[in-house]
């Protein structure tokens, strides 16, 4: 009986790695991002949920928050959010892609791919490949309805996405989207760098660097480095903002963040 009970305890304990298994390196939770739509497409009351096709994982829809103007459409700004969140996320997203309409521009919030909610940067990065596909959609969606004025707005995480899909654009991605506006660019983990450096200096497009004065100590101390590569691109353009007040997520800074956006937006 007692070595029953051993061998029992025994297989147990060795089952519990596998029942409780990590996602695996590089690849997408869509357990999870799934039940992340589930709850998000209720609270969703501005805009119009949609569902895209992810070319990364087979039979996959992604969700996405469609809100178009009023009156007449400037153009489109197409809105990534951080690690771990989604296209509806009260910080940063949602006053973004509910404001910027009242300015004539419409909004396509995409759902970016997420892994289990302890992962860290370095977890992330060989999966930010499969935001490309993403991304894409986006502006095949907004190119269908008849957009060709497409801005890319990256927060955080979606920042290391989007320039891992500008970086495989090899210096082609003008021909896909406008402007670039990145929030919060360069936010790692402690002790973890960023595996590649900012492709800034090679865009041809109008870039927009924004960040908080309260931000995270990594995107701070990159901010100049950020700010020469831009200057090095030499887009009249091209501009540096910090918002005042500000952490990496806007928190509570949602109109403070807006209003700088859309006045770039109107000036390109």
């Amino acid at each position: 009986m007692i070595r029953f009970l051993v061998v029992t305890l025994v297989s147990f304990i060795v089952l519990i790695p596998s029942t409780f298994a990590k996602t695996e390196a590089g690849k997408v939770d869509l357990a999870r991002e799934k039940r992340m739509a589930a709850e998000v497409e209720d609270a969703v009351l501005d805009g119009e949920v949609i569902f895209l096709k992810d070319g990364a994982n087979a039979g996959h829809e992604f969700m996405a928050i469609d809100q178009q103007p009023e009156d007449k459409t400037k153009g489109a700004v197409i809105i990534l959010h951080g690690r771990g969140f989604h296209p509806n996320w009260q910080d940063t997203v949602y006053p973004l892609r509910t404001q910027l309409p009242a300015r004539g521009w419409r909004t396509l919030s995409l759902q970016m791919p997420v892994m289990e909610k302890s992962a860290k940067y370095f977890d992330y990065v060989p999966l930010f490949p499969q935001a490309a596909p993403r991304i894409e959609a986006g502006i095949k969606y907004l190119q269908e309805q008849g957009i060709k004025n497409i801005v890319l707005f990256a927060h955080s995480c979606g920042g290391h996405m989007a320039m891992d899909w500008i970086r495989s654009k090899e210096g082609k991605v003008d021909k896909l989207i406008s402007a670039y506006i990145g929030a919060g660019m360069g936010a790692t983990d402690f002790g973890q760098k960023m595996k590649q450096p900012f492709p800034y200096a090679s865009l041809k497009i109008s870039v927009l660097d924004v960040y908080g004065s309260k931000e995270y100590p990594a995107v701070l101390a990159k901010a100049p480095e950020r700010l020469m590569m831009i200057m090095k691109a030499a887009n009249p353009k091209s501009k540096q903002v910090i918002v005042p007040g500000a952490n990496h997520y806007f928190t509570d800074k949602g109109d403070e963040l807006v209003k700088p956006v859309a006045d770039w937006l109107d000036s390109l």
